[in-house]
């Protein structure tokens, strides 16, 4: 499900860039199923690259996105003049853009210390987190999530106690009831999750049955199917921390709309906007789509996407941008866009600038000769 609307969400913007730039470019998106694979990247990666494909996107998972890396590093060293340029619209592993971080990598999604950075802040300033249940998947995001949690809480609020830290595996529990019982006996008043997919609405609503009115704070709770689980959970519980929400106003509004109408789903991964503003504006400046100069314009770029002023970093090419903590409310209370027909919204209770949640780089990046 997950991997069929990144797709549509990849051609739907494709059609809107293509369409604002005049005729100057014309973008064609070509799908390819990985099935969350490792290996399976790389076989995709060598089709598209057979076929004379020369930017290629992906993000669901960050071990298939440190294959790519390698093995698009690899290939641009073997071939030059044909280069290959990797987009990176959600695998958030700080390592991506740290210590494996490459020249032919951008990434345009907030990696999991900035976005912990933030969720962080947002929860020192709640008193009614007093006992946090850590509940994660068993990969790298999941352990990484979980481990930023402990460190960021430990420093702003030495109060809070961890009085639970789980995690399982990738998309295989199918009863959380067993989990939200150690969160009740553990008396927490909040859960902190780097979920997505079926793992975060199965375990809301495992909390729901369990009778549990703790908050939720999350990454992931706008992934397609996430909304239709939290539509019975009550208004002011469940909190996100991401780059972007559904009520941005301006360009997104228009595009979620559109997008909605034409696909009768919403549009949720907002980064695929800011992949096609930067390639869209490097490619007309570079007067070409020869990988190699279109790369040197994105390196260290400042243009205005959707959601502000960005900035992709030059040092480690890690997209630098605002970061929003939303709250689930009614949307007809806040006037705000009807997630999936829920009549509820993810409506914005604080923006963290840019350099507020920029975190350090080990990238040692080898860049072209």
């Amino acid at each position: 499900m997950l991997g069929a609307s990144l797709l549509k969400s990849y051609q739907f913007m494709a059609e809107q860039f293509t369409a604002s730039s005049l005729g100057k470019i014309r973008f064609e998106v070509v799908g390819f199923d990985n099935k969350l694979s490792p290996s399976e990247t790389l076989a995709a990666l060598k089709s598209a690259i057979d076929q004379g494909i020369r930017y290629i996107a992906q993000g669901t998972g960050s071990a298939p996105a440190l294959a790519l890396i390698d093995a698009i590093e690899k290939h641009n060293r073997r071939n030059p003049g044909k280069e290959v340029l990797y987009l990176n619209h959600a695998a958030t592993d700080p390592e991506l853009t740290g210590s494996r971080c490459s020249y032919w990598h951008f990434r345009f999604e907030a990696d999991t210390a900035m976005k912990m950075e933030a969720l962080t802040s947002f929860i020192k300033d709640r008193p009614t987190a007093k006992k946090i249940y850590l509940i994660n998947q068993n990969y790298s995001s999941g352990v990484q999530i979980a481990e930023a949690a402990r460190i960021g809480l430990r420093i702003k609020r030495p109060d809070i106690e961890i009085v639970g830290d789980d995690l399982h595996p990738l998309a295989q529990i199918r009863d959380f009831a067993p989990y939200m019982a150690k969160v009740r006996a553990a008396g927490a008043d909040s859960i902190v999750t780097g979920n997505w997919g079926s793992d975060l609405a199965l375990l809301v609503k495992a909390a729901e049955e369990s009778g549990w009115k703790g908050a939720f704070y999350t990454y992931y709770a706008v992934v397609p199917g996430t909304p239709t689980a939290l539509r019975q959970v009550a208004d002011g519980r469940v909190f996100q921390v991401a780059y972007s929400h559904y009520n941005m106003g301006g360009a997104m509004d228009i595009w979620m709309r559109e997008y909605q109408k034409k696909y009768g789903e919403d549009f949720s991964t907002h980064s695929i906007a800011s992949v096609f503003a930067l390639l869209s504006r490097s490619i007309q400046d570079a007067g070409s789509d020869e990988v190699i100069r279109v790369a040197a314009l994105m390196d260290g770029a400042k243009f205005l996407s959707y959601n502000g002023q960005v900035e992709m970093r030059k040092a480690d090419h890690q997209l630098q941008q605002p970061l929003f903590v939303t709250v689930w409310t009614s949307a007809s209370a806040q006037g705000g866009y009807n997630a999936e027909g829920t009549g509820k919204t993810f409506a914005p209770v604080r923006e963290f600038a840019a350099n507020e949640v920029a975190r350090p780089s080990s990238c040692q990046m080898i860049r072209p000769s």
